[in-house]
């Protein structure tokens, strides 16, 4: 028996959002750069949503070396605890979604929606505490200490920071994720109109 287009349509778009939302587990969510005379390849801070990786194996030291200079505390994965924690929260949305695809409720579709859309948002949120507060709480003891600056990277864009120029971007994890959002919003539209049609 052929599946009619109402019924067929939303959940197929349902499910690329779905893997969309896997990507994430395969590509960076956000780049943070450092440019300098001294560092001609540039150093650069790949951000997942279960790791850090970057311009080299041992990006971190080096970012923690000169880090120690500025006083901003040191950078490992183990004292980020979402990079724990978010694949979790991002497994358990890719499970809720395939069960919203089996119930085919345009009020499902709505709440997964509404769910993706909100996390993305505390995610992006939570990125900018973390970047506020290895910027401004300072060892007042480190080497060089200039008063009333703070270190915080932008969040979105470029910065100079003392001889560095740091710049931070979204990569195409963050790109799959908005995809993601697009679809299941556009998902639970046509269930909504076909829902209408239908009555």
């Amino acid at each position: 028996m052929r599946i009619p287009d109402s019924i067929r349509k939303p959940r197929l778009i349902f499910f690329i959002g779905l893997i969309f939302l896997i990507g994430l587990t395969f590509f960076p969510l956000w780049r943070i750069t450092l440019d300098a005379a001294q560092f001609p390849e540039g150093l650069y801070l790949d951000i997942w949503v279960n790791k850090l990786t970057g311009s080299s194996d041992k990006i971190l030291q080096n970012i923690n070396t000169l880090n120690h200079y500025i006083g901003m505390k040191y950078i490992y994965e183990d004292s980020i605890p979402e990079l724990e924690y978010f694949p979790y929260v991002l497994y358990s949305m890719v499970g809720f979604g395939l069960v919203v695809i089996i119930l085919n409720k345009s009020w499902t579709f709505f709440i997964l929606f509404v769910l993706i859309t909100v996390l993305s948002g505390m995610g992006i949120y939570d990125f900018y505490l973390w970047l506020y507060d290895f910027g401004h709480n300072l060892d007042p003891k480190a080497p060089i200490e200039i008063p009333g600056m703070s270190f915080m990277p932008p969040l979105f864009g470029g910065k100079d920071l003392l001889n560095f120029h740091v710049t931070s971007y979204p990569r195409f994890g963050t790109i799959l994720l908005i995809f993601s959002v697009i679809c299941s919003f556009f998902a639970f539209r046509m269930k909504k109109l076909n829902n209408i049609n239908a009555s």
